[in-house]
């Protein structure tokens, strides 16, 4: 019996989907087999996502296969354009070192990745390897600036303005047309979000502003204060507007306390703080605007084609490609800013996104949705608060009054 390994059909293990011997008439040969190796983190996951349609006009009959870490599964596994999604696990890597690829795409800094980059068999492999002296180093020439960008920083933080993704593109050696990100959201996801939105009253009549108010861990300075926070949603709860508070678990009690505080006025509604990746997107769908840091929120929000005002510390904005949608909006007054250090180690810490004010802020987002003012009484939340510290005082004094 014959069988035909170079049919793109063929699986080896069961028959293909025409049930039929393996000289029929169905025989497609394989196109070109392209791996992607990007691990993490979940922004950068997403953010690598333009590739595809590029890879797909470059290599019209080409099987993609993408290799991320298991708790990026979720952003790839729907998308059509990956015709097989593989977690980074020991299985994945036992397998794959038995296969052979026309392309590798190694986009990942990460050891792990780099390492299966540098074992695996290929015709052509760019972007970042695993040298025998244990350190990461590009595998061809086209890679060298991104390679050089993680340890020169003059380079990354002052010269560099190309987006990350003009950067991965070079490495790849395609041309970059302002490929957006790909993910589309599942049914359910929907669903859920509009039982969410109908159960709290959501009048999607009205403009709506998401609030992120979350930041990852990995550098310092990535995250606004929670008097900012309070402060942009008394601002915004001037105009006839809706308000949502978005985030995840590490939010939980800071969007509760600001909900809590300020649900009493205005339009302001809580998404909570334990979505799926793909509920947490479905809700961000709901947004006209979302005011984020840079997280992987943002990254949701620019993949689902929303306005951003995107608030910067510690990270370099230019690296970031709002596609004409957003406003950035850092300080260039401090000579240690961006750093991407895992801890502020300045004696004024954090310095960088406390200077970010919410007046600009709300410059930004008037500037990119137009918002209907409102008529109210209700006093800054900064102002209350004084009055709140003052009460006690007060009320001692007329105590003793004769």
């Amino acid at each position: 019996m014959e069988y035909r390994l170079d049919c793109q059909y063929f699986l080896g293990d069961k028959p293909c989907k025409f049930l039929e011997r393996c000289t029929c008439q169905h025989f497609s040969p394989r196109g070109p087999r392209i791996l992607i190796i990007k691990l993490g983190a979940l922004g950068d996951v997403l953010r690598t996502t333009p590739l595809l349609p590029a890879l797909r006009t470059a290599h019209p009959t080409a099987q993609i296969s993408w290799v991320t870490h298991p708790s990026a599964m979720e952003l790839l596994d729907k998308n059509p354009m990956i015709d097989r999604l593989l977690p980074m696990d020991f299985h994945t890597c036992a397998f794959l070192g038995a296969e052979e690829f026309d392309l590798v795409l190694s986009l990942d800094k990460d050891p792990a990745g780099a390492a299966l980059a540098s074992a695996l068999k290929a015709k052509t492999k760019n972007g970042f390897g695993w040298s025998a002296q244990g350190a990461v180093y590009p595998l061809d020439e086209k890679s060298h600036y991104a390679y050089f960008l993680g340890i020169d920083n003059e380079l990354k933080f002052k010269t560099n303005q190309k987006t990350y993704q003009q950067i991965i593109f070079e490495m790849c050696d395609l041309p970059y047309a302002n490929e957006e990100y790909q993910w589309e959201l599942a049914e359910a996801d929907a669903q859920t979000a509009k039982l969410w939105a109908k159960g709290s009253g959501f009048d999607r009549r009205r403009p709506t502003v998401g609030l992120n108010t979350g930041w990852g861990e990995m550098f310092a300075g990535k995250g606004w204060k929670e008097e900012k926070w309070e402060n942009l949603i008394y601002a915004l709860q001037g105009f006839d507007v809706n308000v949502v508070l978005l985030g995840g678990t590490r939010e939980t009690d800071l969007n509760t306390r600001l909900f809590l505080r300020n649900r009493g006025r205005g339009s302001l509604h809580n998404s909570g703080n334990n979505n799926t990746l793909g509920q947490f997107s479905a809700l961000v769908d709901f947004c006209d605007l979302v005011v984020t840091g840079d997280t992987f929120g943002m990254h949701v929000a620019i993949a689902r084609k929303k306005k951003v005002v995107a608030l910067f510390g510690s990270t370099c904005p230019q690296e970031i490609e709002l596609y004409g949608r957003g406003v950035k909006l850092f300080t260039t007054e401090l000579p240690c800013e961006p750093c991407y250090k895992k801890e502020c180690d300045h004696s004024i810490h954090e310095e960088c996104l406390k200077r970010i004010t919410v007046e600009q802020v709300m410059a930004a987002i008037q500037g990119l949705l137009p918002l209907t003012a409102i008529v109210r009484k209700e006093q800054p939340p900064a102002q209350r608060q004084q009055q709140r510290e003052e009460r006690p005082e007060r009320q001692e004094h007329q105590f003793r009054r004769p």
